[in-house]
């Protein structure tokens, strides 16, 4: 067995001893108040982004691309782990997190825009994302390089995830739907690890944001617009 898994192993126990009357209130049911769609990549501590230390609270759902869809029998349909919590535990806040410098987007934009990919194996995934993605890649603004365009991308992908939220049926008026991205790279001139907010509910104009939401303001930001 490999050190790696012993020591975070090791590490669980720390978490066991933290944890071990938490959930007490939990024991049968949750009722989250936020669910989290995020990309799945080592460099998005999922919950230690929001600072989340309590179990029931944030209802995290992971995948390649913060992707909000899966393929059913008769066409792409919203992903169950999403509906899940909006449907069954009362969760009225769903948030669709995009990060710089993301690996499914740069995938998916060199398949769309060179017919290739760096990332072999997650074809499945590349074929969700790519009529999501494709739109964005024609719209790019000209003199892009490869690392500004994929994170053009990111937000472009964010906003296509929150429109299909918005449309589906099962998720009614009253949940907010939130589109950001998590920047580990310093791309929005803040902090690396700041999460930035570019769509509510398919708004993205930063002017209109900032009215709408000036508790926040200086935490809503866009890299572009189209």
């Amino acid at each position: 067995m490999r050190r790696s898994f012993v020591d975070i192993l090791e590490r669980n126990a720390d978490h066991a001893e933290a944890f071990q009357f938490s959930f007490d209130d939990l024991q049968e049911d949750q009722h989250p108040e936020v669910v989290s769609v995020s990309c799945s990549d080592s460099r998005v501590l999922h919950d230690h982004v929001w600072g989340n230390d309590e179990p029931g609270h944030v209802f995290t759902c992971s995948n390649i691309g913060n992707r909000v869809t899966q393929r059913g029998a008769s066409g792409d349909v919203v992903s169950g782990d999403v509906l899940y919590p909006v449907e069954h535990t009362g969760t009225e806040t769903v948030v669709v997190m995009g990060h710089t410098g993301c690996g499914a987007v740069t995938a998916t934009y060199d398949a769309l825009s060179h017919g290739l990919s760096d990332l072999p194996g997650i074809e499945y995934c590349l074929e969700l994302l790519k009529p999501h993605v494709e739109p964005g890649v024609e719209a790019l603004p000209d003199g892009l390089d490869r690392s500004a365009a994929v994170n053009h991308l990111v937000e472009y992908n964010v906003d296509q995830q929150v429109s299909v939220l918005r449309d589906c049926d099962e998720i009614g008026d009253t949940v907010d739907v939130i589109g950001v991205v998590y920047d580990f790279q310093g791309v929005y001139g803040g902090r690396r690890g700041e999460v930035h907010v570019i769509n509510v509910d398919g708004e993205r104009s930063v002017e209109a944001l900032r009215e709408a939401y000036p508790q926040i303001d200086s935490r809503i930001d866009r890299l572009w617009t189209y």
